[in-house]
């Protein structure tokens, strides 16, 4: 049992900071390697799912709907996940997702370019979901690691609050959300890096945030730490 003053290892920055990378990393990947979309997130999907509503267009909206569907049974699975697991002791609940999400990037790894493209963003769809309702918070506050829209809006947030208050805690808020928002972009870039860096190989690119997702579940072995 948790005690009340301790704070989670999975609420850590240096996870939050990991998990940016790998969030970052895979949008770049999808968008290099799978037909130039940005499959973390599900705003334009739902977008273009409604253009193609107003067209008519049946197929069309099932194209897009497919991504969304697999986004909400991630969610739906992690948050089972955390009701079923959540008394074990000798694991920590978050770690079965992030063998699972493991899993699926090694099979993507595998998947021709532009053969496999709706079936690979659907399955980072349904990483990122595992992932961003898994990971919701570090030190206590809310917080993504595969989107920056809402952390943007949080840190600044948090940067006006200690300039109007002068709260270290803000400060300390806006920082990590910050740091958090960097991290993804780094990911971003050492994704286009290794996409580049292994022509006809791009698949190879996935085993980095495989090895990324590996070291936070170690991670998550660690006892929790003192606020």
């Amino acid at each position: 049992m948790t005690h009340p003053e301790e704070k989670q290892m999975s609420e850590t920055f240096r996870v939050g900071a990991l998990l940016a990378v790998a969030g970052g990393f895979l949008d770049a990947f999808t968008y290099l390697c799978h037909g130039g979309v940005f499959a973390n997130a599900q705003t334009g999907n739902i977008v273009l799912l409604g253009i193609r509503l107003a067209e008519g267009n049946l197929w069309g909206m099932a194209h897009y709907l497919l991504p969304i569907a697999a986004f909400v049974a991630g969610i739906l699975l992690a948050e089972g996940g955390r009701r079923a697991c959540r008394a074990w002791q000798w694991i920590h609940w978050r770690q079965p997702l992030l063998l699972l999400e493991a899993m699926v990037l090694i099979c993507c790894a595998f998947a021709p370019a532009g053969v496999a493209d709706a079936a690979v963003n659907v399955a980072v769809s349904f990483v990122c979901a595992l992932q961003v309702q898994g990971f919701r918070k570090i030190h206590g506050h809310a917080l993504a690691t595969t989107m920056c829209t809402g952390n943007l809006r949080s840190a600044v947030e948090a940067l006006l609050a200690w300039r109007s208050e002068h709260s270290p805690e803000a400060l300390r808020r806006s920082r990590h959300t910050f740091g958090v928002v960097l991290f993804f972009i780094l990911g971003a870039a050492l994704g286009v890096f290794c996409v580049r860096a292994l022509p006809g190989e791009e698949g190879n690119a996935l085993w980095v945030p495989v090895f990324l997702l590996a070291s936070v579940f170690i991670l998550l072995f660690r006892r929790p730490f003192r606020k």
